[in-house]
């Protein structure tokens, strides 16, 4: 096998602080570019070394153990650390993170996260007047909880010393970008064309399907209509005023959305409020009532009734568990 030569020889120490629950395929498709690049090298590009909140291991989502090589306490050489974490990152309570984050920060040290990573920054506080990105999941209850960060909602955002990642295959499309910063462009081609990665995305790509993917129509009206209810979640609009927004009557307004969605508009729209509501169940620290107001609910109650309904348990129950 032929070895593509990179522009320069210099080898980064990379750190990878797994926390519990964080998904193997965020895991894989950031530390297997650095892999390649060694590989098809021949050379140590990239020292790789695994850390773990408690300093033994770290479980991913899929009960696979990875255990630590470096310490948290020994993690000041390192180039760059990048927190890999799933589940719900707003339980992490783990200060020696969160002070080894600080730590770090203060040395100059690249930080970065991936999926959930970028959250357990945030709340180290390493983030403020940095532009970032998260999984799309935990997007609204990190800005409801921090709403001064600048988050996009973008497959990664690189600004200065710090690199966030949505997770999922997004970190092959940031590790290209990275090799290439630090390697040349042919190869971290020659990287992404070993994953037969061939399309690699710009950073600016959004993290979900657009609404016509998502919910298989092309129907101008309810197209539109579905934006305007995403943009309006605390303060729900009517059904005329939705109606009007899409520039068809209330009537014809129900016909489309049963045509091409099979439900009615508003039991739609109360769908898109609640399914936030229970991520902000299990992804915030908001209380209920909060939770309630936040997605459009004046009565506590009224809501409650109406998430028991369509989750099968209530928002109490949900956060007990």
């Amino acid at each position: 096998m032929d070895k593509t030569q990179p522009n320069h020889t210099h080898k980064y120490r990379i750190g990878l602080l797994l926390v519990d629950d964080f998904a193997m395929m965020s895991y894989a498709s950031t530390v297997e570019p650095m892999r390649a690049a060694n590989l098809l090298s021949g050379l140590d590009l990239y020292e790789i070394n695994h850390l773990c909140g408690n300093d033994l291991s770290a479980t991913s989502s899929g009960g696979i153990v990875f255990n630590a090589n470096m310490k948290l306490k020994d993690a000041n050489d390192l180039d760059i650390l990048l927190v890999i974490a799933g589940g719900n990152p707003s339980a992490v309570r783990n200060p020696e993170i969160f002070t080894t984050l600080r730590r770090l920060a203060t040395r100059g040290v690249t930080l970065g996260g991936v999926s959930a990573g970028p959250y357990i920054l945030a709340l180290a506080g390493v983030m403020k007047d940095r532009r970032m990105t998260v999984h799309w999941e935990h997007a609204p209850s990190l800005t409801e909880r921090m709403p001064e960060l600048l988050v996009a909602r973008s497959l990664y955002v690189m600004d200065r010393d710090r690199i966030t990642c949505a997770g999922g295959t997004a970190p092959l499309d940031m590790m290209h970008a990275m090799i290439t910063n630090h390697h040349g462009a042919q190869f971290a081609r020659d990287v992404s064309d070993w994953f037969m990665h061939t399309e690699v995305r710009p950073a600016r790509d959004q993290q979900r399907a657009g609404l016509v993917e998502r919910h298989n129509t092309n129907n101008p009206s309810v197209i539109k209509t579905i934006e305007v209810m995403e943009n309006h979640i605390a303060d729900p609009l009517s059904l005329l005023q939705l109606a009007e927004l899409g520039d068809v009557s209330a009537r014809q307004m129900n016909r489309l959305f049963k045509k091409h969605i099979g439900l009615g508009t508003m039991q739609f729209y109360s769908q898109i409020r609640l399914s936030q509501a229970k991520r902000l169940c299990e992804q915030s620290t908001l209380s209920i009532t909060e939770i309630a107001l936040t997605t459009g609910f004046a009565s506590t109650s009224y809501f409650s009734t109406k998430f028991k309904n369509e989750f099968g348990i209530s928002p109490t129950e949900l956060r007990a568990r």
